[in-house]
């Protein structure tokens, strides 16, 4: 493991970057993780659309189309207006979801309803490249399975088989859950399926499983606030439990960012 330490300045604003490179050889293939701790959420969001933009220019050039799952809450509304700003072949880009609430697409808890506002509905986007988790059939498990369906009929994938998307973005609550994978769930036990139930207490969800999500070509963790700080930890710590803070879970096959600004990455920079 190798852990380097440094400053840079951009745009009269200070960013510290804590750049930490793992590799894991698993059979022939090395996973990557690295993180940044920026100083503010401006910078936060300005790093994160750099990176997209360039896993998007890669993945046009060597397989025609770019792959994303988005995530839900406030923290990436502001990067998806970002990113809705940019000038793209918007019809090379097809867009997923890794977790949703179980409601309405127009609901106002809809991951989807946010994305589409603050992005999607602004661009030239077609709608056949928007790939919406089903949530009206009535039940959830039917709901992840015709959308585990779609996914194995877009990549092509035989029954348990993982696809790589080119990007999952992900955030993290403050009890480290990830998508809608949340502690001590049944959720963090299917290992032998794309997707899956996920529920919070009353609330039904639907998300991508862990393994799914490690079968992407880059994961991105995009976190922000002071109450992460105990989660992050945790997260990092080395033997904490992997189903109390779920987001342990997340090991990719390919490059794990790790994209957090200053307020939730403290306790980090402190040892």
């Amino acid at each position: 493991m190798m852990l380097r330490v440094s400053k840079g300045k951009k745009e009269d604003c200070q960013n510290f970057a804590i750049v930490l490179h793992r590799s894991r050889q698993r059979e022939d293939e090395v996973m990557s993780k690295k993180i940044e701790v920026l100083s503010d959420q401006a910078a936060l969001i300005e790093r994160s659309l750099e990176l997209i933009l360039s896993k998007l220019e890669t993945a046009i050039q060597e397989r025609g189309r770019f792959t994303i799952a988005l995530s839900g809450g406030s923290t990436p509304k502001p990067l998806y207006e970002a990113i809705a700003n940019q000038k793209l072949t918007w019809d090379k880009i097809h867009v997923f979801w890794g977790d949703e609430r179980y409601v309405p697409s127009d609901h106002p808890d809809s991951n989807e309803l946010m994305a589409r506002r603050a992005w999607l509905d602004r661009v030239d986007i077609p709608g056949a490249n928007i790939h919406a988790t089903p949530t009206m059939d009535g039940d959830p498990a039917v709901s992840a399975a015709k959308y585990e369906k779609h996914l194995q009929e877009f990549f092509r994938a035989s029954p348990g088989e993982f696809p790589s998307l080119d990007v999952i973005l992900l955030g993290m609550g403050d009890d480290a859950h990830t998508a809608s994978l949340f502690p001590h769930t049944e959720a963090l036990k299917v290992s032998d399926r794309l997707i899956t139930v996920g529920n919070k207490d009353a609330s039904q969800r639907i998300t991508f499983t862990y393994p799914f999500i490690n079968a992407a070509r880059c994961v991105m963790f995009v976190v922000a606030g002071a109450n992460k700080r105990p989660a992050l930890a945790q997260v990092f710590a080395p033997n904490a439990d992997d189903f109390t803070y779920p987001s342990r879970l997340i090991q990719p096959q390919g490059e794990l960012w790790w994209l957090l600004d200053a307020a939730a990455a403290q306790e980090l920079k402190q040892k």
